[in-house]
C-alpha cells in the first residue's frame, strides 16, 4: 500500500491506580492508597524471583497506564517521481489531542487511524505506546477493524517488520535487537537534535497530579518533533528520500515553528535548543557550507 500521510506520535501516561480495586481488592478511594496497593501487588509478584525487589524495580505492565496526552506530527507523503521515487514530506501540523477525558483521547486516535490509514512513526511505540492504546481502547469499547485487518500477512500495522506501516525507530535502528536499543536522547545527541530538555517522562505523574495537562502536551509535542527529525535522517539513510527533500522537510518544520511562536512558546524553546545542539547547521546544505 502507498500511504498518503505520515503520523508521528507519542503518548504520555500515568499509573491507572483505579485498577487496584479489581486487581488487589483495595476498596480505598484515596489515590495514594490505591497506588500503594497496585504497586504492592507487582512487588509481591516480583519477589517470587527477586526477594529484594522494591517499588523502584517495578515498571507497570501496559494495561495499567492511563493515557493523559497524545501528541502528533502529521504530514502528507508525496511521490512526484512515481511509486519508486524518493518521498517528500509536506508538514501539516504539530498538535495534541485536546480532550481531557481519556476515553475520548483514545477513541480519537483510533478514529484517525481508521479514516486515514497513515504510516505510523514512533520511538518505542510497538512495545509501549500501541499496546497501551490497544488495552485502553478495549477498556472503552473501541472498534478498530482496519487497524487489524488492513494490508496483508506481511504488510500491516500488526506485522513487526513492516516499517512502511509502522516504523518504530527503536526497533528499526537497532535492527530489531541485533544491536543495542538506544534511547532517543542518545540518537538525538549525535544528530545535533535537542532531545529531551526541561521535562522528561519521570516528571509526568507529578505534573498530572498538579493539573499541568497542557504542559504535558507541550512536552509530548517536543518529543514528537525529535522523533520526526530522527525519522527524516533514517529515511535519507535508507534511500527512501533524498537530500533536497530532507532539507525541505527540515526547513518546513522551522518555518512552522516560527509561524506558531506567539501562542506556543514551547515550540520556540525547542527551536532554540535545536539551534544550540546543531550549532545552527540545521540542513545538509548548512553542513556542506562549513565542511
Amino acid at each position: 500500500m502507498q500511504h498518503r500521510s505520515l503520523f508521528v506520535f507519542d503518548i504520555e501516561t500515568v499509573p491507572d491506580v483505579t485498577a487496584a480495586r479489581n486487581l488487589t481488592g483495595c476498596d480505598s478511594t484515596d489515590p495514594a492508597e490505591q497506588r500503594a496497593a497496585l504497586f504492592g501487588h507487582f512487588v509481591e509478584q516480583k519477589r517470587k524471583t527477586d526477594p529484594n525487589a522494591t517499588e523502584a524495580d517495578i515498571f507497570l505492565r501496559q494495561p495499567f497506564w492511563k493515557v493523559v496526552a497524545i501528541s502528533f506530527l502529521e504530514a502528507d507523503i508525496l511521490r512526484p517521481d512515481g511509486p519508486s521515487g524518493p518521498e517528500q514530506y509536506v508538514l501539516k501540523r504539530v498538535a495534541s489531542g485536546t480532550k481531557d477525558d481519556e476515553a475520548e483521547v483514545v477513541k480519537g486516535f483510533f478514529h484517525m487511524l481508521e479514516q486515514k490509514l497513515p504510516r505510523l512513526v514512533s520511538y518505542n511505540g510497538r512495545t509501549f505506546d500501541l499496546p497501551v492504546l490497544r488495552y485502553r481502547g478495549m477498556k472503552y469499547g473501541v472498534s478498530a477493524p482496519r487497524y487489524y485487518q488492513a494490508g496483508d500477512k506481511w504488510n500491516s500495522y500488526t506485522q513487526r517488520y513492516s516499517d512502511d506501516w509502522h516504523c518504530d525507530l527503536l526497533e528499526v535502528l537497532s535492527d530489531y535487537g541485533a544491536s543495542a536499543r538506544c534511547k532517543m536522547d542518545e540518537v538525538c545527541s549525535i544528530l545535533g537534535l535537542p532531545g529531551k530538555f526541561g521535562v522528561d517522562g519521570s516528571k509526568v505523574s507529578d505534573m498530572y497530579a498538579n493539573g499541568q495537562v497542557q504542559a504535558i502536551r507541550d512536552y509530548c509535542e517536543t518529543d514528537v518533533m525529535n522523533t520526526y527529525l530522527v525519522y527524516l535522517r533514517h529515511m535519507l539513510m535508507v534511500g527512501k528520500t533524498d537530500a533536497a527533500s530532507y532539507d525541505q522537510a527540515v526547513t518546513d518544520l522551522i518555518a512552522y515553528i516560527e509561524a506558531e511562536q506567539d501562542g506556543r512558546p514551547h515550540l520556540m524553546e525547542f527551536l532554540a535548543a535545536w539551534d544550540e545542539a546543531c550549532e545552527s547547521k540545521f540542513t545538509l546544505n548548512d553542513l556542506k557550507k562549513t565542511a
